[in-house]
């Protein structure tokens, strides 16, 4: 049973959403949502495809006909509590350093006999759909790892070497606009229209982000991850697409995950 099904029972209170979003325009956008969110309180719609991501975790599947339950995370075979706190790290294993995404396909692939592409194809929703397997499996590791303190390690060459890359890259301005992640993810109190932009560079900027994803999408009715994050980040950017579990991906979070060190894990967030 998910954490969020421990705190309460399963109560999605339509009518109140249908209030926060007909509240009179004089209130801020931003302020319809943080009602809602106020109102939903421990009553996240994600708490379905966290049940999805525990049923998938615990079928056996592909060629060898078994689960996922003796994947390692991190914390040894099996272990997802707190795991994504500690995600992503070096995984000697794999020879690589690792976000939960990619070791996830990396256990489809070496525990299941599973291909990598069959997941790869599709690892995120669109718009109307029912949600991915990787999404699913995602939402149940971090309801797992909720209240879990962030400690992203660098203690190995290799986390090291990823950490300094994500700040390259953080950094590096691109595409037709001559943007980076910098231009609105390194100052304090900012905002695009109505989205505030959390200032990565600090630890409570980091921390806020961090701890946040995944997430389901009031607008999009989807649980949405971290990888799907960074993929949007890219297109907004009108870079080449990111693939979930490339090294760009995973630099990325490394760099934000050790400036979230000491936060507090509250995903699977809830986000406009």
């Amino acid at each position: 049973m998910s954490k969020l099904h421990n705190k309460k029972g399963i109560v999605l209170g339509i009518a109140s959403l249908c209030a926060a979003l007909l509240a009179p325009m004089a209130i801020a956008q931003d302020d319809v949502f943080a009602e809602y969110r106020a109102m939903m309180g421990d009553e996240n719609p994600a708490i379905f495809t966290i049940e999805e991501g525990q049923d998938l975790w615990e079928t056996p599947m592909g060629p060898n006909n078994v689960s996922l339950e003796q994947c390692d995370l991190g914390l040894g075979p099996g272990v997802v509590d707190g795991a994504l706190a500690q995600l992503p790290r070096y995984f000697e294993d794999a020879k690589a350093v690792q976000d939960v995404e990619a070791r996830l396909i990396y256990c489809m692939e070496t525990l299941q006999g599973r291909d990598a592409i069959d997941v790869l194809v599709k690892p995120y929703s669109q718009t109307g759909d029912q949600g991915t397997e990787l999404e699913a499996l995602v939402a149940f590791i971090a309801d797992s790892s909720m209240d879990a303190v962030v400690d992203v390690p660098q203690g190995h060459p290799e986390e090291q070497k990823m950490y300094k890359k994500g700040e390259e890259i953080f950094y590096y301005r691109a595409g037709p606009h001559d943007f980076s992640c910098a231009t609105c993810h390194s100052q304090t109190d900012k905002r695009i229209r109505l989205q505030a932009l959390p200032n990565l560079t600090t630890n409570e900027g980091a921390g806020m982000a961090f701890t946040s994803w995944p997430a389901y999408r009031i607008s999009e009715g989807l649980l949405r991850t971290m990888g799907w994050r960074m993929q949007s980040c890219g297109r907004q950017q009108r870079l080449p697409q990111f693939q979930s579990g490339s090294d760009a991906v995973i630099a990325l979070q490394m760099f934000m995950g050790v400036n979230a060190k000491g936060a507090v894990m509250a995903a699977p967030g809830l986000k406009r």
